[in-house]
This record gives C-alpha cells, sequence and structure tokens, in this order.
C-alpha cells in the first residue's frame, strides 16, 4: 500500500473552503432570517412597503450580506476546484461551473431587492402610478427572488452531488461524510427539477426539506475542512 500525497496549496484551499462556507451561510441566514422576516409579510403588499421604506438602511445591510454571500460562492467554488481538481479535472471544473451559476442567481435575487428600492423610493418618474400598484410591482420582484431561488438551488444540487463523489472517491474526507453529501445533495435536486414542473410537490414534501439535508452536510463538512483538513488518501 502507498500512500498519495497532498499538495500546499490543497490544504490551504481546505482551511479557505471551510472558513468560507461558514462565514457566508452565517451572512446569508443573519440576512433572510434576520431581517427579511421581520420586514416582508405573507400576502400583504402595502404593510411589506412600509416596512422596507420604514427600515430601508436595514434592508441595505440586507442586501449588502448577499453580495458578500455571492462573492464567498466564487471564494468557495474555486478553493473547491482546488482541492479536487486532482481527482477529476472535468468533474472539479462541472463543479465549479455548477456552483457559479447559484451563484449567478443569487446576483439577480440580488438585483431584484434593489428594484424594489426604486419602486418604493417616490422618485418623479413614478407618480404616474398609483400607491398599490408600485407596492405589488415591489412584491412581484421579491417573489422573483423566490423563482431565482429554486433554479439556482437545481445547480446547486447538481455541484454538491459531484464534489460529494469527488470526495468519496477521494478519501480526502470520511467516505460516510462524503456519501452522506451524495445521497442529500442528489435529493435536493430531485425534489428542486420536480418542484419547478409540478409546483405543488410542496404540498407533499416541505420546501424545507429540499435543501436541509444537504445544507447540514455542507456546514459538517466546512468545519472538517476548517479544523481537520483533507488527509492523504490511501492508494492501494
Amino acid at each position: 500500500m502507498t500512500i498519495s500525497g497532498i499538495d500546499e496549496s490543497q490544504l490551504k484551499a481546505a482551511r479557505v473552503a471551510g472558513f468560507t462556507c461558514l462565514f457566508t451561510t452565517a451572512t446569508v441566514v443573519f440576512a433572510n432570517f434576520g431581517i427579511h422576516e421581520r420586514l416582508i409579510v405573507a400576502g400583504n403588499a402595502a404593510e411589506t412597503a412600509r416596512n422596507i421604506m420604514a427600515h430601508e438602511r436595514l434592508f441595505r445591510i440586507s442586501i449588502t450580506c448577499d453580495l458578500i454571500y455571492c462573492a464567498g460562492l466564487v471564494v468557495l467554488l474555486t478553493a473547491l476546484y482546488v482541492i479536487l481538481k486532482p481527482v477529476s479535472r472535468g468533474l472539479a471544473l462541472l463543479a465549479a461551473f455548477s456552483r457559479l451559476v447559484y451563484a449567478l442567481m443569487w446576483v439577480l435575487m440580488t438585483l431584484n431587492l434593489f428594484d424594489v428600492l426604486r419602486l418604493l423610493s417616490g422618485a418623479d418618474y413614478l407618480r404616474v402610478f398609483e400607491a398599490d400598484r408600485l407596492q405589488a410591482l415591489a412584491r412581484l420582484d421579491l417573489s422573483a427572488s423566490f423563482d431565482a431561488y429554486y433554479v439556482g438551488l437545481l445547480f446547486f444540487g447538481l455541484a454538491s452531488t459531484v464534489c460529494s463523489y469527488l470526495w468519496f472517491k477521494s478519501d480526502y474526507i470520511p467516505r460516510a461524510l462524503a456519501a452522506w453529501g451524495v445521497i442529500s445533495s442528489v435529493w435536493c435536486a430531485a425534489c428542486t427539477f420536480v418542484f419547478i414542473i409540478f409546483p405543488n410537490f410542496a404540498k407533499v414534501v416541505n420546501l424545507w426539506w429540499f435543501d436541509t439535508p444537504m445544507g447540514i452536510f455542507e456546514i459538517v463538512l466546512s468545519f472538517w475542512l476548517l479544523f481537520k483538513g483533507i488527509r492523504t488518501p490511501l492508494v492501494q
């Protein structure tokens, strides 16, 4: 039995990937559950509009958090590519591209938030529209972010599936953890694909269950990479 070495760039990339994923996840969770949940009122466009304009600075902070998350996704996909490229360059590139599509969907979602502020700004050129119509259009932009997220999630599920397979194949992390990643990622991608075709699927499987198992895997993996790093695989 011989030992296949790993280089210094992979070790550094593992730490970067672990830290980046944990930091950006905390940032986006704060933005969406700490801010958006407070401001957005389901089924009430007028109240949502009033909340956003009354707390515009807070809403802009949430936009900044989303931009940090987008930048973090690019750093993360780069780090993962560096780690997994020796296992399979083609598959690592596929995973990086798929995660980039997910990042671009988050950029689109962030641009929608700027549109919301523009519609509610009270600018002179908007006075030809009634207030309730502007509020409805603003709420429409917020809803569009929901669709963009699930389009992106399909590619995120694909990226995570490929990465998890490469983790399993490489033996850089425990194979049980990698197998969990494969299963949870395939589940996420499959559920999202079905949901896009059949929206009522959300009544069968709650939306929270689409990506929660995969999200837990990503967090556990990030802690492992940050504190344990990647291990040298044994090759027969």
